[in-house]
């Protein structure tokens, strides 16, 4: 789990199986294993080389994520270490696992912030869109200012913190990037379709924690 609040930006490249990705000094040392939010993609890393460690990437995730475009020029990627139990959750929950790629419709350099708008390449998404909500683009937690079209294109507000200390500074028009939708949109949508449909398998499971467990665990 991540909190989409972005630690360093670092830069990725395509190695064998896997990628390489340089950076990570600041939040340093790492071990193999960890787990790295590399622009909101959770990969693992199962090598170490100083600053840098190689990660394996599977086809899903180059199929899902912009991943495989950026490491083919050495591109610029927001990074995260895993969160600790201990952590500031100043963000929001953050997994690591895209939902799906948006485009960058337009970029306004406003007075006090940086206005981006963005669409999805996969209209299934739409649905979680909301005003104020949250969504992590290339791994970075923003609110969501304003939506159109029934949430397939939105805008968020970057402020110069932001928008100075990410990846975001970088980015054109119609260039993809990774979206994750907020976790408790799906469950809060998962447990409507369950109460909805009382034939739903789920909704016929009789809950773990009940009375007689209680009693039998000594706790009544």
């Amino acid at each position: 789990m991540f909190t989409g609040l972005i630690q360093s930006i670092g830069t990725i490249k395509k190695k064998s199986m896997g990628v390489v990705v340089e950076g990570c000094k600041p939040f340093s040392p790492m071990k193999l294993g960890d787990s790295v939010s590399v622009d909101g993609v959770c990969l693992t890393v199962s090598e170490l080389m100083n600053d840098s460690f190689f990660a394996n990437v599977s086809e899903e995730t180059l199929k899902r994520t912009n991943l495989a475009e950026k490491a083919q020029k050495n591109g610029y990627v927001n990074l995260e270490p895993a969160l600790r139990l201990n952590d500031r959750l100043g963000g929001h929950i953050v997994s690591g696992h895209i939902d799906g790629l948006g485009k960058i419709v337009s970029i306004k350099d406003l007075k006090n912030s940086w206005d981006l708008k963005v669409s999805w390449d996969n209209l299934n998404f739409c649905r979680y869109m909301c005003d104020k909500a949250s969504i992590s683009i290339n791994g970075i937690s923003l609110t969501i200012a304003e939506i159109y079209d029934d949430g397939c294109t939105f805008s968020v507000a970057v402020i110069p913190h932001t928008w100075s200390n990410t990846c975001l500074q970088f980015l054109k028009i119609g260039e993809n990037v990774n979206l994750e939708v907020d976790l408790m949109a799906k469950y809060a949508e998962r447990l409507l379709k369950v109460n909805k449909n009382p034939n739903d398998s789920i909704s016929k499971q009789k809950p773990f924690i009940s009375h007689e467990w209680l009693n039998e665990q000594g706790w009544i």
